[in-house]
């Protein structure tokens, strides 16, 4: 029988939880809790702390995806044996700092956040916990494995490409990447929590790479029937690749946080949309 999951124990929900936190933050322009969350996540997961070693175990086996099964089984084993060498009550006095920051400094409300891979960041927990029987372990670890092997999943997105300028997506962004961000827009929210230790050093290197990316994916898009026989669509569309030109000699805050997240979004609808170069 499945131990009882206890999430707010649960490394990687707790961070998801919060990184979901910071970006609502980000959206509604508030910038005392966004601040808040953030100095959560550095203060707690910082390099060497206990619980970024716990958290980099956890996403070992939830972000790798489109691996065969035996590499899968290798990562699924280091990690397993990395989570072992991890002294559990540090990290279980750790984690009580941590859930009682969260509690303190914004509300209990932040355990009850939406993340859509709960069921498998609780499977995790598990597999790392020493109180699974041997054939709840096995049935679980198969569990993961499969997913490891499963090719990343595309979000579904809105089909309509008419709302092409940026700006129009602000409302879609915040009504659906509220709780579901893209795992290009997981990464650029971390190398932004990160960027407040390192000077951005980081975070610009990622948004020079991110920002070429995205601009050679629009200009791609700019092949496609359904925008190149629209004079106004194509207009917006090289509106925001001369946009996102701009981007590189702009300092980076929460509005170029934001351009670059719905940018982003906007060229996943396109290319999720059935429509490719």
């Amino acid at each position: 029988m499945k131990t009882r999951h206890n999430k707010k124990r649960n490394t990687a929900f707790v961070y998801e939880a919060l990184l979901r936190e910071a970006t609502v933050a980000i959206l509604r322009k508030d910038t005392k809790r966004r601040d808040i969350t953030l100095n959560i996540i550095k203060q707690h997961f910082q390099d060497g702390s206990l619980l970024k070693k716990d958290l980099e175990c956890h996403r070992s086996l939830y972000e790798n995806q489109s691996l065969d099964k035996e590499t899968s089984q290798k990562v699924l084993n280091e990690a397993k044996m990395a989570h072992r060498l991890l002294d559990p009550n540090s990290l279980f006095a750790q984690k009580t700092r941590l859930i009682n920051d969260v509690n303190r400094d914004l509300e209990p409300g932040v355990f009850n956040t939406f993340v859509p891979n709960y069921k498998t960041l609780a499977s995790i927990a598990q597999i790392f916990s020493d109180r699974i029987s041997p054939k709840d372990l096995v049935l679980l670890e198969g569990e993961i494995i499969k997913k490891m092997t499963q090719h990343a999943s595309t979000i579904e997105l809105p089909t309509d490409i008419d709302n092409l300028v940026v700006s129009s997506f602000t409302n879609k962004f915040n009504n659906k990447y509220e709780n579901e961000l893209l795992a290009e827009q997981k990464e650029l929210l971390t190398y932004y929590i990160s960027s407040f230790a390192d000077n951005a050093l980081e975070l610009k290197m990622f948004l020079n790479e991110e920002i070429a990316r995205l601009k050679s994916d629009l200009k791609k898009a700019t092949l496609l029937t359904e925008i190149r026989e629209d004079e106004q669509m194509l207009a917006k569309t090289e509106k925001i690749v001369a946009r996102l030109e701009e981007l590189r000699e702009c300092t980076i805050d929460d509005e170029i946080l934001l351009t670059v997240m719905k940018t982003q979004s906007l060229v996943k609808e396109i290319y999720s949309d059935g429509h490719h170069s």
